[in-house]
């Protein structure tokens, strides 16, 4: 674990943390090192699977780098059943948006009928982050074939009342006005969620090149002044 801590150190790029740190608000510098995001993601790939199962293991990380690592080396996690466990145990500690985001495993394509049960259970979560990575897999995974209207009304029973849980039903939300229109557009012409969950939706999906111009048109009418 300190060679992993070594090799994230000697990474630093001062400039890269002087550029990126006012974007992570939430953040406390002091855990903030500075190392870009390609460097990260080639470590996690070269890592054995050994030292991958300590660092998993090995909770919580003192930097926001590890945190990344961690969710890096999870994003890589071929076996549906291991990733479950070790994202169960990491979510708690995860405590911003830009870590929770990294989280992206294409592998978990082949789960779905498993997967959305997990999500399920996730949205009633009262951690943050364990449900703002909920809403990200039902947009990243459940908006093509997979799609039922129920994904939607699942994200309107969250209720928390957090500005980076709403920005992700938002971005879910514009996401799905683009792939589906015909679902999602009743849901803000019925005005389901709070007012800015509800503007900033429709203004990330008039910001869309794949939303049509007629769409935009019409979504413009339906912002709650």
């Amino acid at each position: 674990m300190n060679e992993i801590r070594d090799y994230l150190l000697n990474n630093q790029d001062i400039k890269y943390r002087d550029f990126t740190l006012p974007l992570l608000p939430n953040i406390d510098p002091n855990t903030f090192i500075g190392v870009r995001l390609p460097i990260i993601k080639k470590y996690a790939k070269e890592l054995d699977d050994i030292t991958k199962e300590e660092f998993l293991n090995a909770l919580p990380h003192m930097y926001h780098e590890e945190n990344i690592l961690h969710a890096m080396i999870l994003s890589n996690t071929k076996d549906y059943d291991t990733f479950i466990e070790y994202v169960d145990k990491f979510l708690p500690y995860v405590s911003n948006w830009s870590v929770s985001d990294t989280i992206c495993n294409k592998h978990l394509n082949k789960y779905k009928d498993k997967l959305i049960n997990e999500i399920y259970k996730w949205l009633k979560s009262n951690e943050l982050y364990r449900v703002r990575y909920a809403i990200k897999c039902l947009m990243n995974y459940y908006l093509n074939e997979d799609f039922k209207e129920e994904h939607i009304h699942k994200v309107e029973e969250v209720k928390l009342d957090d500005y980076y849980v709403k920005m992700m039903i938002a971005w879910y939300l514009a996401t799905g006005l683009a792939k589906n229109y015909d679902s999602f557009i009743k849901v803000i012409e019925e005005k389901k969620f709070d007012t800015f969950t509800h503007n900033k939706a429709i203004q990330k999906a008039i910001e869309s090149y794949r939303v049509s111009e007629e769409h935009k048109e019409y979504l413009k009418t339906l912002k709650i002044k």
